[in-house]
């Protein structure tokens, strides 16, 4: 049996970009699908798939796993990225989907077999103000989820601007973005949370994503102020640069801190467990390269008492998705996976998606990744300019900027 065909599938059935690379093979009828989504740069994903990986590989033997991603993750020189990791991690995933479906078994069983048997999820409530807010997490306690990330202002505080300049945290002349005022996001966080445990009590876990946004000093100011209201996890609280800072934050607060959503080389996570220093290592799979260096990221984690969060956003393909739940159920040391679901129609274009169920997620008993795409149903839902995210193909939530003008991190 080899390798005769690596493609890249983009499709956007629920109005998000989505990157899934095809592994056929000899054998008929045998083929693997991988996460490959990189929303941001989903074209230049799929010209490095076909133009440089499907050669590479043609006539190679798809079960030789490892050795194929040490081919691929050195074959351009320079390594790591996200473009280059989320190519690697299409085929890496397609190639883990494959060797399940030839031995017949589910990947959990690939992986070692089930330690528990469904991975709990948290899900996301955002709102103007506590109420609204509030009102979503009642929402989906009585859909059975007890782990909710909770935002006011909007994702990232957006609508949490500075009135001072009179033009609702804008200055004259100011440049498209979405506005963000760092000092006033800070303040509103810990009163959505004083307002949510007062209505809520502790029974609920609750989470907070920072998403780098604020200076690292503000960072450990807010992890501290949060501590009264004991979240499950504080995520992202600084930048990938910054995290020289977090020896300073774990000696200051019990917060626990979840890092790693924009993490693509293991330098940026090594340190940083090895000392302890996190609670949660939160990747996105496919950006560091798939399953076979999520498996060691995850065992390195394990030896020094770090949980996983894999990030799981809309902006993960339902294949990705399978990835994670096998991966989670098979984990000792797994914490928490992020689910975000979506319409029916993520359905018709990926046939076994996984699905949530009081708070759970549960991986197929089908060989492999259990999860496959309809290519011809995908095609009805191609990438477009005005997709969610973008605003005439462009990166538009990125584009964050504080009240004078100045770019903040998205």
């Amino acid at each position: 049996m080899h390798i005769t065909s690596v493609r890249c599938i983009l499709t956007a059935p629920a109005g998000v970009g989505l990157a899934v690379v095809k592994v056929e093979t000899s054998e008929a009828g045998l083929h693997g699908v991988g996460c490959a989504t990189f929303t941001q740069r989903a074209l230049a994903v799929r010209t490095v798939v076909e133009e440089y990986l499907d050669p590479l590989l043609h006539g190679r033997d798809p079960s030789g796993i490892e050795d194929i991603w040490q081919l691929v993750y050195q074959n351009a020189y320079w390594r790591n990225g996200p473009v280059l990791n989320n190519a690697l991690s299409g085929i890496d995933q397609a190639l883990w989907d494959i060797k399940g479906k030839v031995a017949g078994m589910p990947l959990y069983e690939l992986l070692g077999g089930k330690v528990r048997e469904g991975a709990a999820v948290y899900a996301h409530a955002e709102g103007r103000d506590a109420d609204e807010v509030l009102d979503q997490v009642l929402a989906l306690r009585a859909d059975g989820l007890r782990h909710v990330r909770c935002q006011v202002g909007g994702y990232g505080a957006a609508r949490l601007t500075s009135r001072s300049t009179g033009s609702g945290g804008r200055l004259p002349h100011a440049q498209p973005g979405q506005y963000f005022d760092p000092s006033l996001y800070a303040r509103a966080v810990p009163a959505l949370f004083e307002d949510l445990r007062a209505a809520l009590g502790f029974e609920m876990e609750l989470l907070h994503d920072v998403h780098e946004r604020l200076a690292p000093i503000d960072a450990i100011r807010l992890a501290k102020d949060l501590e009264p209201y004991r979240l499950f996890f504080l995520e992202d609280p600084l930048a990938p640069e910054d995290r020289g800072w977090l020896a300073r934050l774990r000696a200051q607060t019990a917060t626990p801190v979840a890092m790693g959503e924009l993490f693509t080389h293991p330098l940026e996570w090594q340190e940083i467990i090895v000392r302890r220093q996190i609670d949660f290592i939160r990747v996105h799979v496919s950006d560091i390269g798939g399953i076979t260096p999520a498996r060691k990221l995850a065992a390195l984690a394990e030896a020094f008492g770090v949980r996983t969060a894999f990030h799981g956003p809309s902006d993960v393909s339902p294949v990705g998705h399978a990835a994670n739940v096998h991966l989670d159920v098979a984990l000792p040391n797994f914490g928490i996976q992020e689910y975000t679901g979506g319409p029916d129609v993520l359905r018709e274009v990926f046939p076994g998606a996984p699905e949530q169920r009081d708070g759970y997620l549960v991986p197929t008993d089908s060989p492999g990744l259990g999860v496959d795409i309809d290519e011809t149903v995908a095609a009805r839902y191609p990438l477009h300019a005005d997709m969610a995210q973008f605003r005439d193909g462009v990166v538009d939530w990125t584009q964050s900027r504080r009240p004078d003008g100045s770019l903040n991190r998205p």
